[in-house]
């Protein structure tokens, strides 16, 4: 009876544990698919929020082109559109020189320090493929002092007869030996220098490195002064104030004048624009004002390359004597062309 008993328990057994797997398996595919129900939700949610971000952007957009549209209906206000352009793409073009500008100083740096870090290393890497080269002829001289010898040993080998062959025979063989072991050691240690050779000949150049907090600071004065070249160029009349004003703000926000005043600016901002680049001098006068923004620059620690702004801010004007007057403006705290961003790190 015990043992009916067993058996009937047994078989009644392995479906339950059949049923548990089952349970267990609906149990983890359950939690599988509430986490990625939960993903599928989070992305929809994401999805809806850059949805509403660009509608947003779109939504401003056209109001921006509706605005533009009712000024340009305004036979009063389409010269004002028209300097408001024309400052903002004066404001684009400084900061596009500025940009330019550090980005050359910064090439001309790196290469130069590059261009000095690979001479030193092919200079050590040629000492060093000599030093071994020397070794190699060296050991290859030993090698042929061997084999000269044992070839010496070999020939008074043969030519010995008699007695003096049955009593020698053994030392002689025994010096061969020697000899032939020296010369395996010789040519074994002259392929290792031979490896070593081609291992420093095919050696990899060094990684390039970043600028040094001195140099960065150096390249960073030369922007400064380059910025304070353009800003004394568009000082006349406001130009670069204004063109400042015109990066900043929308169209609309300044009423430039009469439509008789607004050909005096277009007017203004062509003259000068075409006059930037006509100095023979620029390299000299921006090393001289460099290094007079050097003299007064302070910076918040020693590992910033920026100055402080307040520290900067007396802006140069520089002639063939020499410094011609000083005037105060802040062109990097108040971000004249994005200096900011412009200046190395």
């Amino acid at each position: 009876m015990t043992s009916l008993t067993a058996i009937f328990r047994n078989s009644h057994e392995k479906p339950d544990e059949e049923e548990s797997d089952k349970l267990l398996q609906l149990y983890w595919n359950r939690a599988e698919l509430k986490k990625e129900f939960d993903e599928l939700r989070d992305e929809q949610f994401n999805l809806k929020d850059r949805i509403k971000h660009y509608e947003g952007v779109a939504a401003r957009a056209q109001q921006k082109l509706d605005f533009l549209e009712q000024l340009l209906l305004d036979p009063d206000s389409i010269y004002n559109v028209i300097i408001y352009y024309q400052l903002r793409y004066l404001n684009r073009s400084c900061q596009s020189k500025l940009e330019n500008f550090a980005e050359q100083l910064k090439q001309q740096r790196e290469q130069k320090q590059n261009s000095q870090k690979l001479r030193t290393w092919n200079e050590d890497r040629a000492r060093e493929a000599a030093a071994v080269e020397i070794k190699v002829g060296e050991k290859r001289m030993q090698v042929q002092l061997l084999e000269d010898r044992l070839q010496a040993e070999q020939h008074r080998l043969s030519t010995m007869s008699g007695l003096f062959h049955f009593f020698r025979h053994r030392s002689l063989t025994a010096s061969l030996h020697s000899i032939a072991e020296s010369i395996a050691v010789a040519q074994h240690e002259e392929q290792a220098l031979l490896l070593r050779y081609d291992e420093i000949r095919n050696r990899e150049p060094p990684e390039t490195e970043g600028l040094a907090i001195p140099t960065k600071r150096l390249i960073n004065f030369m922007i400064l002064a380059f910025a304070q070249q353009l800003y004394l160029h568009f000082s006349e009349d406001d130009l670069a104030d204004m063109a400042k004003e015109a990066g900043e703000k929308s169209v609309g926000a300044r009423n430039y004048g009469s439509k008789q005043e607004c050909d005096k600016i277009i007017a203004r901002v062509k003259k000068r624009c075409d006059s930037l680049n006509k100095s023979t001098e620029l390299a000299d006068i921006l090393q001289k004002r460099a290094k007079l923004i050097a003299d007064n620059a302070q910076f918040r620690s020693e590992d910033d390359a920026v100055p402080v702004s307040s520290s900067v801010s007396t802006v140069f004007a520089i002639g063939a004597g020499g410094v011609k007057r000083q005037m105060d403006a802040d062109l990097l705290g108040e971000k004249y062309w994005d200096l900011d961003n412009i200046l190395s790190r």
